[in-house]
């Protein structure tokens, strides 16, 4: 079944809260059953069937008892109490929930902990849990300096991206959605250089590639009707969560495989110093950090920087990034007030985006969440709990961006560094004269937390390359649009599967993404 999204911004009646945040979802799904049997208002009803799906998701999230917890850290760090267990879960730097009245911790509550609390890093008995994150860094300040000497940088990647099934039907009509970039922004000479079924037997299925106009002709049902047929389908360029489609008859043990090249053109401009000159004197003139470098750019390259490569379609105008978005990016009087509070009258646009910029990444601090799907409001959990994701902290920066008058934008996909290719979500934000700028507060939280001030200040305006972007609009559907509850109907950087009568959930898929090859091109 599908949802509207924005019903999640209707509240649930109070019984059924306080049986869900004790943590006895048995009884919680019970009442609901009932109100359904009820005359009801339909949003009322499709929000309590959507809390249906909601309480079957979050037991499985929270597998730790506090004791459980407790031992695993004790096992993790040298010399560990249980009065700074105690005092971690009162300052709510582990995730956790009610089961049944008890505390459970989150599965990667320990992962959290190494990555945001360096005393305890320091504590760990095996260091190898904390080497990607100092390898990363180091990675990163180079590239940094690499960009601010060049005035920006340009990498060509070669991607690989598999999906398998935990729940396998044999025979069954299958959808698979993986994600591919965006052609627009930072992202050029995109290339689909294979989409292939893995059988178990090692063969390679390619399945015929069909044209938008051939998919609008046929028909998108997914029964297993004589006139059905298996295909592939590349998502439009500029769609706004952009896939590619495989539709076939699942074969046990088959994977679904997609190969692909594209090149990322990143220029470096010096934004955050930017933000401190005095009104009206800024131009794109000295923003980079080598004056030769930027005297050197070429007219044509400096109007690709201002208009931020956005297709000129008026859907991408900044005017249409100032509006609420619900449930999530919404204008409440508390959000007003807190915004107001950090940004303290000022009217200069790029001036506002960072004073939002530098109280995100100094204050609030990184944390894995459950589904975001089970959070009703993921700003107002970040603006009152001051924690979250990288999702989270771009949706609190752009909310904040719009409510003072910023225009504001969602982009998200993978972070492609070739060790560790991963999930990760930013944001982009508009300001004259330079256009479609960057702003990652998550990369620049974890700055802040490592003291290195210069990568902080980096991730406000600019982005590393290492970024596939596979969605430039938060909450949009897939082309063509899936039938069922998405795993993530917010976002896709995983891949979906779904069959005939439901999406499959996130454990009963595995989708991994491999940098095949990557290399610093000729800009």
């Amino acid at each position: 079944m599908r949802f509207r999204e924005e019903m999640l911004a209707a509240p649930l009646p109070e019984n059924i809260e306080k049986l869900k945040w004790h943590g006895d979802f048995k009884t919680a799904l019970q009442v609901i059953e009932r109100y359904l049997k009820r005359d009801i208002p339909e949003l009322l009803k499709e929000r309590l069937m959507a809390e249906r799906e909601i309480l079957a998701l979050l037991p499985g999230q929270y597998p730790y008892s506090w004791e459980e917890g407790f031992a695993l850290l004790a096992e993790n760090f040298t010399d560990f109490t249980r009065e700074e267990f105690q005092e971690l879960w009162e300052e709510d730097a582990m995730e956790w929930i009610y089961i049944h009245g008890q505390v459970h911790f989150k599965d990667n509550f320990l992962e959290n902990l190494v990555k945001t609390r360096e005393q305890l890093a320091q504590r760990l008995r095996c260091q190898k849990l904390r080497e990607g994150k100092d390898s990363n860094a180091a990675c990163l300040n180079q590239v940094i300096s690499y960009m601010k000497e060049q005035g920006g940088i340009c990498c060509r990647f070669h991607m690989r991206s598999t999906l398998r099934l935990e729940e396998e039907r044999e025979g069954e009509w299958l959808k698979v959605y993986l994600p591919v970039p965006v052609e627009y922004a930072q992202v050029t000479s995109f290339r689909l250089l294979k989409a292939v079924i893995l059988k178990e037997t090692g063969e390679e299925t390619v399945l015929p590639l069909k044209s938008q106009d051939e998919l609008e002709k046929m028909d998108g049902a997914l029964g297993g009707r004589p006139e059905d047929e298996a295909y592939a389908f590349l998502a439009p360029k500029h769609a706004p969560q952009r896939t590619v489609l495989f539709k076939a008859r699942h074969e046990k043990g088959s994977q679904y495989e997609i190969q692909y090249q594209y090149e990322v053109k990143m220029p470096y401009i010096a934004c955050y110093e930017a933000a401190d000159r005095e009104e009206g004197s800024g131009s794109l003139e000295g923003l980079s950090g080598q004056e030769a470098a930027e005297d050197g750019q070429a007219g044509e390259e400096r109007e690709m920087i201002r208009r931020g490569w956005i297709p000129e379609r008026e859907e991408d105008m900044p005017c249409h990034y100032l509006g609420e978005q619900l449930p999530h990016i919404h204008f409440s009087s508390y959000l007003k007030g807190i915004t107001e509070e950090i940004t303290g009258g000022e009217k200069d646009p790029l001036r506002k985006a960072r004073r939002i910029y530098d109280y995100i990444t100094t204050h609030l601090m990184y944390s894995f969440v459950r589904s975001y799907f089970a959070i009703p409001r993921l700003v107002d959990y970040a603006a009152t709990g001051w924690k979250g994701d990288c999702g989270i902290q771009a949706l609190l920066f752009i909310t904040m961006c719009r409510i003072a008058g910023v225009p504001a934008r969602w982009q998200s996909g993978l972070y492609t560094r070739p060790e560790d290719p991963g999930c990760h979500d930013w944001a982009m934000f508009y300001a004259e004269p330079y256009g479609w700028l960057y702003a990652d507060c998550s990369f620049g939280g974890s700055a802040e937390r490592m003291g290195c001030e210069e990568r902080r200040r980096f991730y406000f305006g600019n982005l590393d390359p290492f970024r596939m972007p596979s969605c430039c609009q938060f909450q949009a559907d897939f082309i063509p649009p899936s039938e069922g509850l998405r795993q993530d109907p917010y976002d896709n950087q995983t891949g979906e599967a779904e069959y005939p009568d439901r999406m499959l959930q996130r454990e009963e898929t595995k989708t991994i993404h491999q940098v095949v090859e990557f290399s610093v091109a000729t800009c």
